[in-house]
């Protein structure tokens, strides 16, 4: 898993303006995938990051990478605990959130949409996704939008310029560990 590969899918989480990212990432072995995940966990974890594959498949894996902290706190939100608890979530940590996701990923026949709820996207978002799939939302970027769209537009804007901020000044020379902005570290009881 290369410097690049994070950069291109989860510049705005490294930024801290966003919850977390997902992507797929192909291996040669489920080992060196374990090997690159520690690694990166080893330069991401001090600035407040995690990373954590969630379901592996024959020759590649999906990750998550995320801020356990900003987590914790989208997951006060009423209205998304609320979805998860509906769904079996235990929702007291996060840890214990993102460990019934890779739960819901192993047994599921379905993606299981309230992921979501994991990368940042407002509650009433990922409700309306669940209850209307495809139809009737009012526009689509990062995700389906089904609430305030003027909100959504910006958030995707912003998401937008990150992203192609981070990649010129990766190519310029900056380090993944340079471009990631420092945010609170979790307490032990927090990581998964």
């Amino acid at each position: 898993m290369s410097e690049e590969t994070i950069i291109r899918h989860c510049s705005p989480t490294l930024a801290g303006i966003k919850t977390g990212n997902l992507f797929r990432c192909s291996y040669r072995t489920q080992e060196e995938m374990r090997s690159d995940v520690r690694h990166w966990n080893t330069v991401l974890s001090p600035k407040g990051l995690r990373i954590i594959p969630l379901r592996f498949g024959d020759d590649s894996a999906l990750i998550y990478v995320y801020r356990p902290a900003r987590l914790q706190k989208d997951l006060e939100n009423g209205d998304a605990c609320a979805l998860l608890r509906e769904r079996g979530y235990c929702t007291e940590t996060p840890s214990r959130c993102v460990a019934c996701l890779i739960e819901r990923l192993k047994e599921s026949q379905e993606f299981p949409h309230e992921i979501g709820l994991f990368l940042g996207y407002p509650p009433e978002d990922v409700t309306g996704f669940l209850e209307h799939r495809e139809a009737d939302c009012k526009c689509t970027g990062f995700w389906k939008v089904y609430g305030d769209a003027d909100a959504a537009q910006k958030t995707f804007a912003r998401y937008k310029k990150c992203i192609d901020a981070y990649y010129r000044a990766w190519k310029n020379g900056r380090t993944l560990d340079r471009l990631t902005v420092p945010g609170r570290t979790c307490r032990k009881e927090e990581t998964v």
